[in-house]
């Protein structure tokens, strides 16, 4: 099951003391996480979830519902050499990653610390119209808006039309996404940008309402795929390792504890969410 999971700079590190398990936006690929790569602590691996669809298995289909994607992933990621680590997904990437925590957990392997970006929390469900359903010159017009493409790729249409087939998948799969009737007890860091015009920056601290553990929110200036950003990635890596064995003590404050509400709070204004790809390569 390891096709699942790419490390990346692997062969460049000593042998690893923590893990940073990561999952890319929307029809994104493992590289989209390169920047964290060169950032990492030494002694910090980085795994990144290989979907199908997309990367070497771009001549796969892509799948649809999380609930599939989630049982290989953790069945993959169980595979591998038992470290403590981290997890962290970017926007739909939020969803897997907070679905793959619950289940490592119920299998008594759970993460130090979960952190979801640019994704609204689960009690704020996807309603239609449902942007999986645009035409492909809809989800292209999109993602031009919100930094996700360069007009210089727009015409690459070798690039871009297997690129939109996975993020329609993955969109399909958020799309369909429902709450669970249990949270986790991980820690949550909920991340975000002030200037996203994709999530309400204000909903973000509704992800404390997914766990009993500790909780806290970190905010940064940038739109959309501000994780990627070599000096927001620097930052946030920083806070997810920084409980890693070895590790210099940082100073940073533990988060509150905040317990999880109600399966049902008030449905969200807007309708559904928007969450679309960045890379094409």
């Amino acid at each position: 099951m390891r096709e699942w999971w790419t490390t990346l700079g692997a062969g460049t590190r000593p042998a690893p003391r923590f893990r940073v398990v990561a999952f890319p936006h929307a029809g994104g690929w493992p590289s989209a996480f390169r920047s964290w790569a060169q950032v990492l602590p030494a002694d910090v691996e980085l795994v990144v979830a290989q979907l199908p669809g997309r990367g070497a298995r771009i001549g796969e289909p892509p799948q649809t519902r999380v609930g599939p994607l989630v049982d290989a992933l953790v069945r993959g990621l169980a595979d591998l050499p038992r470290l403590p680590y981290a997890v962290v997904g970017h926007s739909f990437g939020s969803v897997l990653a907070y679905e793959l925590t619950r289940a490592m957990e119920q299998k008594g392997l759970a993460p130090d610390l979960l952190a979801v970006s640019a994704r609204q929390a689960p009690c704020f469900p996807s309603e239609p119209p449902f942007a999986h359903l645009r035409s492909d010159a809809e989800l292209l017009e999109h993602l031009l808006d919100i930094g996700g493409i360069t007009p210089q790729l727009m015409s690459r249409d070798d690039l871009v039309r297997p690129s939109l087939r996975a993020i329609r998948a993955d969109l399909e799969a958020m799309e369909h996404y429902e709450r669970p009737l249990s949270g986790t007890g991980v820690p949550v860091l909920a991340l975000g940008a002030a200037d996203d015009p994709v999530v309400v920056a204000e909903r973000l601290h509704l992800w404390s309402l997914e766990t009993t553990g500790a909780f806290s929110r970190l905010m940064f200036t940038g739109g959309h795929f501000y994780l990627y950003e070599p000096a927001n990635a620097l930052s946030v890596t920083r806070r997810l390792t920084a409980g890693r064995p070895g590790a210099p003590d940082t100073g940073l404050p533990h988060p509150g504890r905040v317990p999880r509400a109600s399966r049902h709070p008030a449905p969200a204004p807007g309708g559904a969410s928007k969450h679309l790809l960045k890379e094409t390569s």
